[in-house]
């Protein structure tokens, strides 16, 4: 076997290098490195050196047979020759090793190991030699030998380099790395590594682990422990953790190594919880009128919503006067995408009908957009009364409130002013003549003279919605009759600012779209003073608000309103849906996502107007004849995960039957199934009769999954045959067989309660079942002839004509007794339980006697081996069995 040694000069080294895949390609596979070594192994080696050294190249055979030798110096013992790198330490398993070695095992008075671990191997009464293996073998930097170890086998192909492990983990992809690369100079680039993915592993069912079961295994801390301390979630969004929480980057205040287990609720809502259950109560409650849940085809519920299901069905919960952000998102959603009523022939063009439909929705968006903005006008109106009656037009025309701006200028005697305005939004020819009106007051620098909410009025008239130039900011502008430019959308919120860019900026006849890029083009660009589309508890909250419950990032505040971006999505055809549905686009908190999954219901499965980007086609084609209440659809995983994360907050308010309500929308069997069950699981406590009335009956949950929720929840709490009954009653029988076998079934065997135990396994019995036949059956099969023997016997003995079937029943029940003895082991498999011993000894103890009564020489003393029979029991059979032997032998004689 070779032996490991360490590199005498770099030279060397890299010579080894060049010289590996010849050297590997040309030999047989050589053993692998081992710490010790024997007497033939070492002879073995020596043997093989001479023909190594044939194969070696000429740089390697310069350095064959020459050991180092080393001088004392202030420092200690060092080599002779110089080095850059290299440790003494370092070291390669080779197989040249071998002939270096014998070599050196001819220069007695050379040293053949490294001299500073002779003091240390003194000290511990190690051999050097011994003493420099182990240390080169457990810390060695490389590997420079010629593949005698096994791993060095192992190789990246089609890649040169030679691969090593070196203390990593080879299901994170480390376990062979590339080995450290020199630069011969400069100029000399290295190759980069090779890309080397991680190792996927494959999830396993929990009865299929080869770790189920074993979880109490002493022996091993981190199989039995490890569930214990890793972070989990508890009932209600919960979190169960040891330490502190904390980001990636982020540095923990108190340390993971701790025994406290601390217990941290997630905040989810920005108000209190009897408001959230509320409103999530009320649109649930709609969306569940209009939901048809049938089972799929896997047999598992699935709730598939009606196409009445719309925008305008959601608003029309909501009060006529109620200028809520809700209301405001269902009416716009209304506006935009709900179906229209063209009233149109059938024989219209769909080039008209198009243009039709483009202006009706640009109407039913200014109508909604007026209606948002009406109370912000006229609170800004009660606030700032202005003696300047222009103020007032102007701030009318901000909400298109045209003929409240031209009472407001009549009133103030400005007939004029009350004529232009009563055109506002008219045709180009009127627009134009406005402009140049300005100009010429630019020009003439008359405008200095003129108010500026004056000339802010002019200038909505004339489609400048962004900034209007004055007479200073030209060539020549003098300093006393001259006046700034005005920014007409300053100190405009930005549903304001964009209605003026559809109400004035933008013609009569044009789209939504072009009011929309025009607004989005004025405040990213960001040189007029526009708003930005902040969110409804952005727009006047002080900056860092958010993080008053929530440790936000920096870009937290750069989420757009969300009725900022549903404009966007009916404008942008190519705009994205997973933008839109972002939590802190509706609320303060970053978890609610009550809305989002609202608006993804309607906009993908009601409406069909826009989906996740990750939805897969089915691949099937769809039957024009089918109903389209019940269309084929692909799956999507981003919309599976939109309704786990809304059933979470469901379950943290309590509401069970709404959680399971939005998780019956899932697209998944297998993963719908899942998460219900994981809920029930999770809620099995507060499962009351009213919820469960509710699951089974109105969301067609089975009735199966609701018991098997509440046997787990009995078990936890120790009511072992409650959860037994609750198993057999759901169907779920290998669960009650194990619970009948493991917990029921020991306890009823010490109170010698065999009806009990007759009771349990009848009703598994004729039910497929996992090892019945060895563990169910083989206690029934103990009460049986427990109790039968005896019976039998008596019957027998007292009738005056013994009844065959009885004789007969009597002799099977006889013979079968040594065969149960044998298997009753393997019934109470899991030996390590105290209870399980104890009712073994007492199933052997009940079978021994009653064979006593009835024929001691079936069963052979010697079947009665110790830890299945207690001692009196062995010593009571063995005389029972002596004395029918001794009377048998005298009837004989």
């Amino acid at each position: 076997m070779a032996r490991f040694r360490a590199f005498l000069t770099d030279s060397e080294s890299e010579a080894e290098e060049t010289t590996q895949h010849a050297a590997t390609e040309s030999q047989p596979p050589a053993k692998p490195a081992d710490v010790s070594m024997t007497e033939d192994d070492s002879e073995e080696s020596d043997s093989g050196s001479e023909s190594d050294s044939s194969r070696r190249s000429p740089k390697l055979q310069k350095h064959a047979g020459k050991a180092p030798v080393y001088r004392k110096d202030e420092k200690g013992y060092r080599g002779s020759k110089s080095r850059r790198s290299e440790s003494p330490t370092d070291a390669s398993a080779s197989e040249e090793g071998s002939e270096t070695d014998s070599e050196d095992d001819e220069l007695p008075n050379q040293p053949q190991v490294d001299p500073s671990i002779i003091p240390r191997a003194q000290q511990l009464g190690v051999e050097p030699q011994r003493m420099h293996v182990m240390q080169a073998s457990l810390f060695r930097a490389e590997d420079g030998g010629e593949g005698v170890s096994t791993r060095r086998k192992l190789r990246a192909a089609p890649s040169s380099l030679s691969l090593s492990r070196k203390h990593s983990r080879d299901s994170d992809g480390e376990g062979f790395r590339p080995d450290s690369q020199q630069r011969a100079s400069f100029a000399h680039d290295i190759e980069p590594i090779p890309y080397r993915p991680s190792r996927k592993y494959a999830r396993v069912d929990q009865s299929e682990s080869a770790v189920n079961g074993s979880e109490g295994f002493a022996a091993d801390a981190g199989l039995a422990f490890g569930r214990s301390f890793r972070v989990g979630w508890g009932p209600g969004g919960a979190l169960v953790h040891l330490g502190a929480l904390c980001s990636p980057l982020g540095t923990p205040k108190t340390s993971a190594n701790s025994s406290v287990v601390t217990i941290t609720k997630v905040p989810i809502f920005a108000s209190g919880p009897e408001d959230e259950s509320e409103r999530a109560s009320k649109l649930l409650s709609h969306h569940l009128t209009h939901t048809y849940i049938e089972p799929d085809d896997e047999g598992v519920p699935f709730a598939n919503p009606s196409l009445a299901l719309s925008f305008s069905s959601f608003s029309s919960l909501y009060s006529l006067n109620e200028k809520t952000f809700e209301a405001s998102l269902f009416r716009l959603g209304g506006a935009l995408f709900d179906d229209l009523d063209l009233r149109l022939a059938d024989t219209i063009d769909d080039e008209i009908r198009q243009r039709v439909q483009t202006l009706r929705r640009r109407d039913e968006l200014s109508r909604w957009l007026q209606n948002v903005v009406s109370p912000t006008v006229e609170a800004e109106l009660r606030e700032g009364i202005s003696s300047d009656s222009s103020t007032e037009v102007f701030t009318w025309l901000t909400g298109n409130e045209i003929d409240n701006a031209v009472q407001a200028a009549i009133s103030a005697g400005n007939v004029k002013l009350a004529t232009l305005v009563a055109q506002a939004g008219g045709d180009d020819d009127f627009r134009a003549e406005i402009l140049s009106q300005l100009k010429l007051w630019k020009e003439q620098r008359i405008d200095a003279h003129i108010s500026e909410p004056t000339r802010k009025v002019y200038a909505l008239l004339a489609g400048v919605i962004d900034v209007l130039e004055g007479s200073g900011s030209g060539p020549g502008g003098g300093r006393i009759e001259s006046c700034p430019d005005v920014h007409i959308l300053a100190d405009l919120d930005w549903k304001r600012a964009f209605g003026l860019h559809l109400w004035f900026g933008q013609p009569i006849d044009s789209s939504t779209a072009d009011a929309f890029d025009s607004y989005e083009a004025a405040w990213t660009e960001s040189r007029y003073s526009v708003a930005p589309p902040l969110p409804w508890y952005s727009e006047n909250a002080t900056p860092g608000g958010l993080r008053k419950k929530w440790n936000l990032p920096s870009t937290a505040d750069n989420h757009p309103d969300a009725l900022y971006s549903m404009i966007r999505l009916f404008s942008d055809s190519s705009s994205s849906l997973s933008a839109l549905l972002t939590p802190l686009s509706f609320d303060a908190s970053p978890l609610d996502y009550r809305l989002c999954w609202h608006l993804y219901i309607i906009m993908s499965r009601c409406l069909g107007v826009r989906d996740f980007s990750d939805r897969g086609d089915t691949g099937l084609q769809l039957d024009p004849e089918e109903n389209e209440e019940h269309r084929v659809e692909g799956h999507s995983p981003s919309a599976d995960l939109l309704a786990n994360s809304y059933a979470l907050q469901l379950e943290q308010l309590g509401m069970i039957q709404e959680a399971v309500f939005v998780l019956l929308h899932i697209e998944g069997s297998a993963g719908r199934k899942a998460a219900i069950k994981s809920l029930l699981n999770r809620c099995a406590p507060d499962l009351s009769e009213w919820n469960v009335h509710g699951l089974v009956g109105s969301l067609k949950i089975p009735l199966a999954w609701v018991n098997e929720a509440k046997a787990i929840c009995a078990f936890s709490r120790n009511r072992v045959y409650e959860a037994f009954d609750l198993y057999v009653s759901c169907g779920l029988w290998n669960s009650a067989h194990d619970l009948a076998v493991l917990e029921l079934a020991p306890d009823a065997v010490v109170r010698q309660d065999h009806e009990l135990l007759r009771t349990i396994f009848s009703r598994l019995s004729g039910h497929p079942i996992d090892g019945w036949f060895l563990r169910g059956k083989t206690l029934l099969d103990y009460v049986n002839a427990t109790v039968r023997l005896p019976d039998l016997k008596e019957s027998l003995e007292e009738s005056a004509v013994p009844d065959a079937s009885e004789a007969r029943e009597l002799e099977e029940l006889t013979r079968s007794v040594p065969k149960l003895i044998g298997i009753l082991p393997d019934a109470l498999r899991d030996r390590g339980e105290a209870p399980n011993n104890v009712a073994l000894t007492f199933m052997v103890s009940d079978l021994t006697a009653a064979l006593d009564q009835v024929n001691s020489q079936v069963l052979p003393p010697s079947q009665l081996r110790t830890g299945i029979a207690v001692d009196d029991t062995r010593l009571k059979h063995i005389r029972v069995s002596a004395m029918d032997k001794f009377l048998a032998s005298i009837e004989v004689s």
